[in-house]
Order: structure tokens, then C-alpha cells, then sequence
């Protein structure tokens, strides 16, 4: 019988070496991520010269985004039961968290995503600003049932969303994320087909001056046309969205129920729903789920009623600003599940010192590229922005986006230092099993500083403007960089033995450091 190839433990080669082989292909699957936002943001922006479709799509993909990080709290410690079971040589428990996973993404999406969908647009209007004048309440509107449209596909197929994440989190556990790379791949190129039926349908957009772009949006035109396929605009953006979602779940799941994987890691064995399993994962993700959630909502507040409370172009500048932090901050994630998952390997060997060295090496790698981001958004801010406003957008308004977005990224830059450290070394502790302490800490500065500092700036000092929720963004990443400095050099961490003691370990033990 073939076995698939064991999996060098830490120390039989390069510290840098093994985090950059795991770390590489996920980095790559999460800038790909970040190009389908980068794209969807890009081509919504070309439906016409009104800015308001590039504000719709970002509150749509950060609404619908906000339940669903919560459930992706639950399943994002996939990673560390696998991660710690294949440190600890019994890799083929780790298939039955996997299946615990897309159990709770069945029910979450049942109990939650679909009933949040339903809500949303009273919630947008509870949100909406007060005391705008007519143009800017009619623009406002607008843009809310646009962005509304942009979040109930998403939130109604959010369990493709929540499963395809699950099966993620199993293979960068198992430190093969290979598999999860030619995934989100197949589903960047799928969205991008999608995207230019859908969006435009027989209507091409306008020149790109491009004679490539502007031939295959000429083609796609005559096929909508023959096909009688309607333009569809924000909409078909969210829908070709969940059908690359789709196929970005199923890649992965073919590999997991695979003869090879059915045989060696029994994969298919743990299929049925397990309360053991579901009540760990549970047990160990509600504070990151509470986490992750939480700030996704003060975020929220922050994009959508602080930034927002300006008016619809502030809301746009906004958005490009934020779309431009998503190129720093995915790959990050993708640096930081590398270190989930080396530090989840070294603590089932029980090598918390093992852990410690492959932290520090990953937060430093993360934080050369942050900051190396951080000096590109300060010298190429107009640039940047201006990519993400049509050409025919009036003089004024151009003008305006132009001047908020810069400041924003400047404002961006500030903590891309910062945000490294605190993603790296939050990374590190849910690696570790070590999830409460972060997630409390998260919650309360969070609401203290950009919920409540956001406000404060923007009724006090409203000279600031939009400005000012910036501000308090910032001031909130660097003071949570701190909190988790405190917390991992604290060293509770190393302690947890999330896999109990008297597990049965094949690992070696007396293993000299790397």
C-alpha cells in the first residue's frame, strides 16, 4: 500500500526554509483571495461614472462578511487540532474536525447567514446617516439597496463560503496548502469569467484603452447577447463571487474524500455529524468567533456610519482605501496561518521553544512586508486611488475621492508596522490553543477606541471630518499590537495542552532545538 510522504518535523530543516515552503503557497491563496475583491471592486467601478457602485460593493461584501467571520472563528481552529495531531503523529484524527467544521457551517448558515439576510435592509436603514441633505439621502439610498442586493447572494450562500474555508483550514493544518492555492485559483479565474457576463452582460463597459481588455469585453457582450444573459451589475459581481466560491470548495473536498486521503488519513470515516468533535472546535473558536465577529462589527461602524456619515464619497474614498489595505492585510493572514499551523506542529511535539523561534520568524517576515506596504501607500497614494474612479466621474467629485483616499492611506500606513505584530503574534497564540485572552482583549479595545474613540472624534472634532474614524482605526491597531506583545512574552501560553496529557504520542520527545 503507498503512503503519502510524511511531513519533515521541525529542525530537519531550515527554520526560514519550512516556514517559506507552508508559508509561500498560502500566502499566494490569500493574495488570490484579495485579487477577486481587488477585481470585483475594479470592474464595478467601470458599470458608469457614478462613484456609488464602488461604495455599494464594499458595504455589501463587509456586511454580508460580518456574520459570516463569526462562523469562520468557529472553524479557523480547524488548523490547530489538525496542526497539534500531526505534530503529535496521529494525523488521521484530524479529518473528523474537518467534517465537525462543515456540520457547523450547515447550521450557522441555517440559524444565521439566512436569517441575516433577510434583516439587512432594516439594518441599513437603522445605520443610515441623519440630517443629510436630499441629494446625499437619495444617493445614500441608492446605494444601500445596491449594496443590499451586493450582500443577501452572499450571505445566502454563505455555508459554500463557511465549508470551503472549513477544508481550508484541514489541509493548511496538514501543512500541504498546496491544495487550497490551485482552489482559490480555479475560483479567481471562474469569478473573473463570471464577473464579466454578469456585471456588463450585452453592455461592454467603456475603453479601457486596452485592445486585449477591451476585445474579451466586446466578446463577452455578444455572448450575454446571444444568450440573453441581462446586465446585472453590483449583483452579478456577488453572484459570480459565490460560483467561484463554489469551485473553490469543491477542489479541495475532492482531494479530502480522494482514494489516497480516504486511505491513509480515513477521511471519509468521521462524515457523520460528531457532537465530540463539534463541541471542541466550539469550545476552542467561540473566542475567536467572538473575536472576529466583534471587530468585524466595530469595523462595520467604522466603514459604513463613521466614515459613511460624511456622505456617499466619503464612503467611496473609504472603500479604495481599505480595498488597497486588503492587498497588505491577506497576505499577512496568509503569513500568519504558516505560524498557526508551525506552532500548533511544535506543541503537539510538546516544543513550545520549537514554537516561540517559528513565531518570532514569522512575525518578522510579516512585518518587513507590512511596512514595505505602508511606504508604497504614502509615495503612491494618488496613484493608487485614482486607479478605482472612472475617467468620466465629474471634475468636483474626482477631485474629492482623490483628496479623502490619500489621506486615508496615509492614515493606513501608520499601524501596517503595528498590525503585523498583533495578526503574527494572535496567530501564535491560537496556534498554542490559547484563544480566550486575545478574544476578550480584542472585544474591549475594539468598542473603546474605534467604536467609541470613532464617535468621539467625529461629533467633537468634526473638522476632521471622515478623517477622524481613521484616526481612531489606527490608534486601536497599535494598542492591540501591544496587548498581544504582553500577552505571548507572558508565556501562559506554553503551558496548554490542548490535545491532553495522556494522549498517545509518537513524537519525539527529546528532540534537540532546531
Amino acid at each position: 500500500m503507498s503512503a503519502i510522504k510524511a511531513h519533515p518535523t521541525p529542525g530537519e530543516r531550515s527554520p526560514l526554509v519550512e516556514m517559506l515552503v507552508l508559508a509561500a503557497p498560502t500566502v499566494a491563496a490569500m493574495s488570490s483571495f484579495t485579487l477577486m475583491q481587488f477585481l470585483d471592486k475594479l470592474m464595478v467601478s467601470r458599470i458608469g461614472p457614478d462613484p456609488i457602485y464602488v461604495g455599494a460593493q464594499g458595504n455589501g461584501g463587509f456586511s454580508s462578511w460580518v456574520p459570516i467571520s463569526v462562523g469562520f472563528g468557529l472553524i479557523n481552529v480547524i488548523n490547530t487540532f489538525v496542526s497539534q495531531n500531526l505534530g503529535n503523529k496521529t494525523p488521521e484524527r484530524g479529518a473528523a474536525y474537518c467534517w465537525a467544521g462543515v456540520w457547523i457551517s450547515v447550521i450557522y448558515a441555517l440559524v444565521v447567514l439566512v436569517p441575516a439576510g433577510f434583516l439587512l435592509p432594516a439594518i441599513y436603514e437603522m445605520l443610515r446617516p441623519e440630517n443629510l441633505d436630499p441629494e446625499a439621502l437619495s444617493q445614500t439610498i441608492r446605494r444601500d439597496a445596491l449594496a443590499t442586493s451586493y450582500a443577501q447572494v452572499l450571505l445566502f450562500t454563505g455555508v459554500i463560503t463557511l465549508a470551503a474555508k472549513g477544508v481550508a483550514q484541514f489541509f493548511y493544518g496538514m501543512h500541504t496548502p498546496m491544495v487550497v492555492l490551485c482552489a482559490v485559483v480555479g475560483g479567481n479565474i471562474t469569478n473573473l469569467l463570471c464577473n464579466s457576463l454578469l456585471i456588463y452582460g450585452p453592455v461592454a463597459p467603456a475603453t479601457t484603452d486596452i485592445a486585449l481588455v477591451d476585445g474579451w469585453f466586446r466578446f463577452t457582450a455578444s455572448v450575454c447577447d446571444t444568450l440573453s444573459i441581462p446586465q446585472m451589475g453590483v449583483t452579478g459581481a456577488a453572484i459570480a463571487t459565490a460560483i467561484g466560491t463554489f469551485v473553490e470548495l469543491l477542489i479541495p473536498l475532492a482531494v479530502f474524500v480522494s482514494p489516497k486521503y480516504r486511505r491513509v488519513y480515513h477521511t471519509l470515516a468521521g462524515w457523520k455529524p460528531s457532537a465530540k468533535h463539534i463541541k471542541e472546535l466550539v469550545r476552542l473558536g467561540w473566542p475567536a468567533a467572538l473575536m472576529f465577529g466583534n471587530e468585524m462589527v466595530c469595523w462595520g461602524i467604522f466603514m459604513v456610519h463613521q466614515v459613511g456619515h460624511f456622505g456617499p464619497k466619503h464612503s467611496t474614498a473609504g472603500w479604495i482605501a481599505h480595498q488597497w489595505m486588503h492587498v497588505s492585510f491577506m497576505p499577512t493572514v496568509g503569513i500568519t496561518i504558516a505560524i498557526s499551523a508551525m506552532v500548533g506542529k511544535c506543541m503537539g511535539m510538546r516544543r513550545p521553544d520549537l514554537a516561540e523561534q517559528r513565531t518570532w520568524l514569522g512575525v518578522k517576515v510579516a512585518v518587513g512586508y507590512m511596512t514595505l506596504c505602508g511606504v508604497i501607500f504614502v509615495i503612491f497614494r494618488e496613484s493608487l486611488i485614482d486607479m478605482f474612479v472612472d475617467p468620466a466621474t465629474d471634475a468636483a467629485d474626482r477631485a474629492l475621492v482623490l483628496a479623502l483616499g490619500t489621506k486615508f492611506l496615509i492614515a493606513a500606513a501608520a499601524f501596517q508596522f503595528f498590525d503585523a505584530i498583533a495578526m503574527g503574534l494572535s496567530a501564535a497564540l491560537r496556534g498554542a490553543g490559547d484563544t480566550r485572552w486575545p478574544g476578550i482583549a480584542t472585544i474591549i479595545l475594539s468598542w473603546t477606541i474605534i467604536a467609541g474613540g470613532g464617535w468621539a472624534l467625529v461629533y467633537f472634532l468634526p473638522q476632521l471630518e471622515s478623517l477622524g474614524p481613521w484616526i481612531a482605526a489606527s490608534t486601536y491597531i497599535i494598542v492591540l499590537a501591544i496587548a498581544m506583545l504582553v500577552r505571548f512574552n507572558g508565556r501562559k501560553w506554553t503551558t496548554i495542552d490542548l490535545l491532553g496529557k495522556s494522549s498517545t504520542t509518537k513524537a519525539d520527545m527529546s528532540a534537540g532545538p532546531a
